[in-house]
């Protein structure tokens, strides 16, 4: 019995220090491991491509994102401000729900790199104040936190018009969940 036992843990032993023994000299394993294998005829080993059997990645893989969350809290007004980021441009803004789009202003549009035209303000938007003149742009890069979404669509309105940049549904649609609770607005990505 005892002997059975002195073999059942040199096999144990041995086979645990395996992989140890491997990540210290992979060339001995691989040489091991060929050397088992029958020899092939030299017509035969050149038609099969050298296959590694075993790897060990130098770095293990980064894990798989679950997800990037944002919390903003509301101000003293109940508003949900913030500062975000627009083509890499840090910008403070307003997160409303009840704008259809991205709204911001022409000195914001600037900062960030948007070059417009008085031909490109074509469309009238109805606001708060009334309907007024808008041109249609698209923000390469919009970042609030850890959640970054690309291509989103905003409009520019005068100085005038729009005091405060307006973050809209054109970017909250594209999260994967955004939700108002006890004065806090949960974005998830």
């Amino acid at each position: 019995m005892l002997r059975k036992l002195v073999i059942l843990s040199v096999f144990a032993g041995t086979s645990a220090s395996i992989p140890i023994v491997y990540q210290s000299n992979p060339q001995m394993i691989e040489n091991l491991l060929k050397s088992t294998v029958t020899a092939k005829p030299d017509s035969e080993a050149q038609a099969q491509p050298d296959v590694n059997l075993a790897s060990v990645p130098d770095k293990p893989a980064p894990p798989l994102p679950t997800g990037r969350k944002v919390v903003v809290t509301a101000d003293g007004r109940g508003h949900f401000s913030s500062t975000f980021k627009l083509n890499g441009r840090q910008v403070d803004g307003m997160i409303d729900t009840g704008a259809t789009l991205v709204a911001v202003n022409t000195s914001t549009a600037r900062r960030i790199g948007l070059s417009l035209n008085p031909s490109d303000f074509n469309r009238e938007v109805n606001t708060a104040n009334g309907t007024i003149k808008a041109a249609v742009v698209m923000i390469d890069r919009l970042q609030i936190g850890s959640i970054t979404v690309n291509d989103v669509q905003a409009i520019v309105l005068d100085d005038k018009a729009l005091r405060t940049n307006l973050i809209g549904m054109s970017f909250l649609n594209r999260l994967g969940k955004f939700q108002a609770e006890n004065g806090t607005l949960l974005l998830a990505q």
